[in-house]
């Protein structure tokens, strides 16, 4: 599985941002699909997911404030940024888990979000 993702960029707090990701390649119908962040020098960190009943999670650092959905169809994943913080300057990364639980088994290349006060 690839995952190709877009819509990083640089906005002033409170602003919004919108992530794109696609999965392409041999994607399960049972399947899970989300987004983890990095800052440099930082662990990364969880920030949502959904699977492919629509069943969201998401971290408490950013409801609710960001919201994940997801065309099945597209094998797509977004998440809207919404009120963003400079807290919320990272780069992030798609996910896609085979399972509905679980570690993610693949990862995208990463879009920066970056964002000034």
């Amino acid at each position: 599985v690839q995952l190709q993702a877009s819509g990083g960029g640089g906005v002033q707090t409170g602003r919004s941002l919108r992530l794109s990701c696609t999965a392409f390649g041999s994607t399960r119908s049972y399947d899970r699909m989300g987004w983890t962040r990095q800052v440099p020098g930082k662990k990364r960190e969880f920030v949502a997911d959904i699977n492919s009943r629509g069943r969201c999670a998401y971290a408490d650092s950013v409801k609710p404030r960001f919201t994940i959905s997801r065309d099945n169809a597209k094998a797509t994943v977004y998440l809207q940024l919404d009120s963003l913080q400079p807290e919320d300057t990272a780069v992030y990364y798609c996910v896609y888990s085979r399972t509905d639980q679980g570690p993610f088994d693949y990862w995208g290349q990463g879009t920066l979000v970056a964002v000034s006060s």
